[in-house]
């Protein structure tokens, strides 16, 4: 389109110059000819003084005539200067007219021409079929909080608002192809307030889509958004989930913790638990396979799995643990010690019954992966330094359950804690040979068991 608008301009400017040039060689050779004929009929003259011509200037301002007619000039009549000089006069206004038409049909032509390369680029026409994928990473944001109000002008509470680095924006899709002119897409992100418009993410956009589109395709749950697969397995702690998301693009492992820390969940299982610390979450985040979008925000991707949670928590498992006298907290905290210390399905409910006796009586629970959930970079059975260690999550130590949970159970440990089986056992230890648990009712058989076991 850009050489065809500076072929049109050459070509115009050929045109112009071509036809004025004629019409100039046209009144130059009209005069020579006059010229030329008066010389061979009149004899040479000598140079004409500067009276007579005066005289003739003085004749073509008179207005009433009256040097007119006293006027008798020897050397050039009237009659023979003033048709010269009018029809000098009418051929320059007519080539200035075309000069002026001319400058304005290469401006109009021009302009036209500009006017069709935005538009084609605005609207998307006449643009190859393709698709490319375009990153929007969060740190290209900027966040505020500004407050709401309802029609009456009443606050009604805060919103959480974003702006995109529209720069940045407008690069990636010129990169992609997608877009021609950066300046003209920032000066309609400009006038529509397209920053507050787009969201943190990964999207597949089309060739097809103007600049309107660009920017209604680049918003989290938009068709064009990329999407993900990702499957939390039961027992994981929060550090391996957010590791996890981190690791499929979904958000990064820093955002997850700070808005596990202080981002305001509205869940009832979570009232009364302070903002700050990102372990009032653990044991909340629900196991299972999820669809994310990538890059989308922490905060919302934290919520997928609170949100599931929320409804996994069915009426009739609230009404029992309000029958056992238990709150939703202390149920998520035995289910996380089932959920680490679980073989199979057929021991969650007996290693329930061992939680629920040990704790009947008093007794310290001796559950390791209470201890292995400070130090979780730790593989195999905890060290003996580890077993000594002054901390509220050694339970070899300290009477009672951890003070939060250690992992996020499935829903087969959280019913476990809400139907126990009803045994005497109050030992149970891992049979190498097997994989199995063996449980136990008094010490002296546990301990005899343990001799015959390595567990290095």
């Amino acid at each position: 389109m850009r050489r065809i608008v500076r072929l049109l301009l050459k070509a115009s400017w050929r045109v112009f110059m071509s036809d004025n040039i004629d019409k100039m060689n046209e009144i130059f050779r009209a005069q020579d000819e006059r010229g030329a004929e008066s010389s061979s009929d009149m004899p040479p003259r000598p140079r004409p003084r500067r009276e007579p011509i005066k005289a003739v200037d003085k004749l073509l301002i008179d207005e009433d005539a009256s040097e007119r007619s006293n006027y008798t000039g020897d050397d050039l009549s009237e009659r023979d200067y003033r048709p010269v000089r009018q029809s000098h006069e009418y051929r320059s206004g007519c080539l200035g007219g075309l000069m002026y038409f001319a400058f304005v049909l290469c401006v109009s032509v021009v302009l036209a021409c500009l006017a069709w390369m935005a538009a084609s680029d605005a609207l998307a026409l006449n643009k190859d079929s393709f698709t490319a994928v375009v990153s929007l990473p969060t740190d290209i944001f900027d966040y505020e909080t500004v407050d709401t109000f309802d029609e009456a002008g009443n606050k009604t509470g805060t919103k959480r608002v974003t702006h995109a680095d529209i720069d940045y924006v407008a690069d990636e899709l010129k990169s992609a192809g997608l877009i021609e002119y950066k300046w003209l897409f920032e000066f309609f992100c400009r006038i529509s307030n397209a920053d507050t418009k787009v969201d943190p993410g990964e999207y597949e956009l089309s060739s097809s889509f103007d600049y309107r589109a660009l920017i209604k395709n680049m918003q989290v749950g938009s068709g064009a958004t990329v999407t993900i697969s990702v499957t939390i397995p039961e027992g994981f702690t929060m550090q391996q989930i957010f590791k996890r998301l981190d690791e499929n693009k979904v958000c990064s492992y820093e955002d997850l913790m700070d808005a596990a820390a202080n981002y305001s969940y509205n869940y009832d299982f979570l009232a009364g638990i302070p903002e700050g610390d990102a372990t009032r979450l653990e044991g909340f985040l629900f196991p299972d396979t999820y669809e994310f979008y990538v890059g989308m925000q922490a905060s919302s991707a934290i919520n997928k799995l609170l949100e599931n949670f929320h409804y996994k928590i069915t009426d009739e498992m609230l009404t029992q643990m309000k029958t056992m006298g238990l709150d939703i907290r202390t149920v998520v905290n035995m289910a996380s010690l089932i959920e680490r210390e679980a073989a199979n399905d057929n021991e969650r409910k007996l290693i329930a019954s061992v939680i629920y006796n040990r704790l009947a009586v008093g007794m310290p629970l001796g559950i390791d992966a209470s201890i292995l959930y400070i130090h979780q970079d730790h593989e195999g059975a905890p060290t003996g330094e580890m077993l000594t260690e002054e901390s509220p999550y050694n339970t070899r130590l300290n009477v009672g359950l951890p003070p939060t949970p250690i992992a996020n159970p499935g829903l087969a440990s959280i019913q476990a804690v809400l139907a126990p089986e009803t045994t005497n056992y109050y030992y149970y230890a891992l049979d190498t040979a097997t994989g199995q648990h063996r449980f136990f009712t008094n010490s002296g058989e546990f301990d005899a068991f343990v001799a015959t076991q390595s567990y290095e």
